[in-house]
């Protein structure tokens, strides 16, 4: 589609599904590439992967105003606990430690291997195993879950091991949330601390990636995209996912994300079949 700017309507359905996925753990990334093959977009077009990565920065905006005050004791704990030995015995230093450490593998993982995310891994064949083989991950992790520990009890450790496993998330398909969830979870933390914890990782690392690519890659959304398009898919993906992050922190203090994994199985058995029989081409 290079040359091509993507319709109205369709970066309003794209910011939806934006908005809907991006938190959920049923990846984002692999609804965003199956909803832009299915319009015949061209996903490994450097234009459209970096659109997709832009239009994040919309939901990534819905977490920071949702978790404003969280973000803030965040910043003041962190700083605190630098300054004075006292500070650091708070919980919430902890946290802010845990959150710093586990946002630093996925932004070296993420550079060093960019070339491959944005061609290879834009591939119909890697979202749909990345939706099969993460949901048996999933279930193992609501299995095996102590759900022992709250968040006064998230150390840095915590955080790097969950930073750590962020990184497959970058495998479409796979679902950040869906990673972070589940390595929290094996850590032994509660759903709600686990799921928390994902919204924590997620703010620094997707504003970074939707930053990064929207001045690398500027001359390439341009031409293909357009910024008109890709300002309303972030501003649509932002009203959207505000919506989205109320409704699962009320859904995860209630429930297993085991649906998720039943859905995801479902949708990559569908893609599989769509693949083999040539009904949807990989890219």
């Amino acid at each position: 589609m290079r040359g091509e700017a993507v319709q109205w309507w369709q970066t309003i359905v794209l910011g939806v599904v934006e908005g809907l996925t991006e938190f959920l753990p049923v990846s984002s990334t692999g609804h965003l590439t199956i909803t832009e093959n299915l319009m015949h977009l061209k996903t490994d077009d450097l234009g459209v992967t970096a659109y997709t990565a832009i239009i994040q920065v919309g939901a990534i905006v819905a977490a920071i105003i949702y978790f404003w005050r969280d973000i803030v004791r965040i910043v003041v704990a962190f700083v605190t606990g630098l300054a004075s030995a006292a500070g650091r015995e708070q919980p919430a230093w902890r946290l802010s430690v845990a959150v710093v450490l586990g946002s630093i593998p996925i932004a070296v993982v993420g550079l060093a291997a960019k070339s491959v995310i944005e061609s290879t891994l834009r591939s119909l064949w890697w979202v749909t195993a990345g939706l099969l083989l993460w949901s048996l991950v999933m279930v193992f992790a609501e299995r095996v879950a102590r759900q022992a520990r709250k968040e006064r009890d998230v150390t840095g450790k915590d955080g790097i091991v969950i930073g750590l496993v962020q990184c497959v998330a970058l495998i479409p398909g796979v679902s950040r949330s869906g990673a972070t969830i589940s390595a929290g979870l094996l850590r032994g933390l509660d759903r709600v601390t686990a799921t928390r914890m994902s919204f924590f990782l997620g703010i620094p690392a997707l504003t970074a990636a939707g930053i990064l690519e929207a001045f690398s890659a500027r001359d390439d959304v341009a031409s293909t995209v357009g910024w008109g398009p890709t300002a309303l898919g972030a501003v649509v993906s932002f009203v959207v996912a505000y919506a989205s992050i109320a409704w699962l922190l009320r859904y995860v203090s209630r429930h297993s994300i085991v649906v998720f994994a039943g859905y995801r199985v479902a949708l990559g058995l569908l893609l599989a079949a769509g693949l083999v029989t040539g009904a949807l081409s990989a890219t």
